[in-house]
């Protein structure tokens, strides 16, 4: 679909275009990855050693301190792809090289090794690279821009990391090869990763029945935002996070990215924690002891999501 400008009652499209060089590209959202991510830049063109003799265009810190990779590409192109699985494999085997990366640009940081992002962003993917990334079930996101002629960027994730193939078609069958493929890709994953189960383990049943009930309006705003357990907390997110959920015994507490000084906040429900300290991110803190509050408050966490660009 095009983009248009609005003239009066009229519409005209926009032209089309793409950067020189893709060197242009990677700095711009290097020079913006706070907006774009929400992540800290730790280094641009990152050595990866004489061994392995490559160079990595992007390395950061996410907000939830986890690494994040980025590779560019100007052109549609599947060593986009292989490039950046290589790199996944090596910063596993690397943990130590880039927290002294990190530490040197950022200072003191902890590493977040439940999760790694890596990007990637190019114009378009070829079906078989989409098809790859599906199977082997991987950590990487495909992202596709779309540049304008009247100084406009479009980013859109065109396959999230979650998403994977792994039956047959025609049969329902896992298919052999596709399941070995899958396995292989998964010896990149981190081996203490969280899940939404151990952090509702033990708590009181209408707080887990709560808890499916704000997951449920949360992943229903857009099929492309990603659920993703941390050790405290749950974080939603699509570029950078939405919204960040933290499970009490007596109520769940959501963080959502708004300016608690420009919204009209429910008093008794809401506090503003941009001074203070709290697992996940937001400045604008939701507490929820029952569906009936959740209603109250519900419209901020759409508010939030459509403030980062949902």
């Amino acid at each position: 679909m095009p983009l248009f400008t609005i003239a009066r009652e009229s519409l005209s499209a926009v032209e089309q275009t793409n950067f020189a060089i893709e060197k242009t590209l990677q700095n711009l959202i290097e020079a913006n990855l706070q907006t774009v991510f929400n992540c800290r830049l730790i280094a641009s063109e990152f050595s990866t050693g004489q061994q392995h003799a490559g160079r990595i265009d992007t390395l950061g810190l996410s907000e939830d301190n986890n690494p994040v990779i980025i590779e560019y590409k100007k052109v549609e192109s599947s060593e986009l792809v292989t490039q950046s699985l290589y790199y996944l494999h090596w910063i596993y085997d690397h943990r130590g090289d880039f927290e002294v990366a990190a530490r040197n640009s950022l200072g003191s940081v902890e590493v977040d090794w439940s999760d790694i992002r890596v990007i990637c962003i190019a114009p378009n993917y070829k079906k078989y690279d989409l098809f790859a990334v599906q199977v082997m079930d991987t950590q990487l996101e495909l992202w596709t821009y779309r540049l304008f002629k009247n100084d406009s960027l479009y980013l859109e994730e065109v396959l999230h990391k979650s998403s994977s193939i792994s039956t047959n078609d025609r049969t329902g069958e896992k298919d052999p090869k596709m399941v070995a493929a899958g396995k292989k890709a998964a010896i990149t994953r981190a081996t203490g990763s969280y899940t939404v189960d151990s952090l509702v383990e033990g708590k009181p049943e209408n707080i887990k029945s709560l808890v499916e009930v704000v997951r449920e309006y949360i992943l229903a705003l857009d099929p492309s935002i990603e659920e993703s357990p941390k050790k405290f907390y749950v974080a939603y997110k699509i570029s950078q996070n939405i919204a960040c959920m933290e499970i009490q015994k007596q109520r769940i507490l959501v963080f959502v990215k708004l300016d608690p000084e420009e919204v009209n906040a429910p008093p008794g429900l809401s506090r503003n924690v941009s001074a203070i300290g709290h697992f996940g991110t937001g400045d604008l803190e939701l507490s929820i002891r029952s569906v009936d509050d959740f209603e109250k408050v519900k419209d901020l966490i759409e508010m939030a999501y459509q403030k980062v660009g949902g």
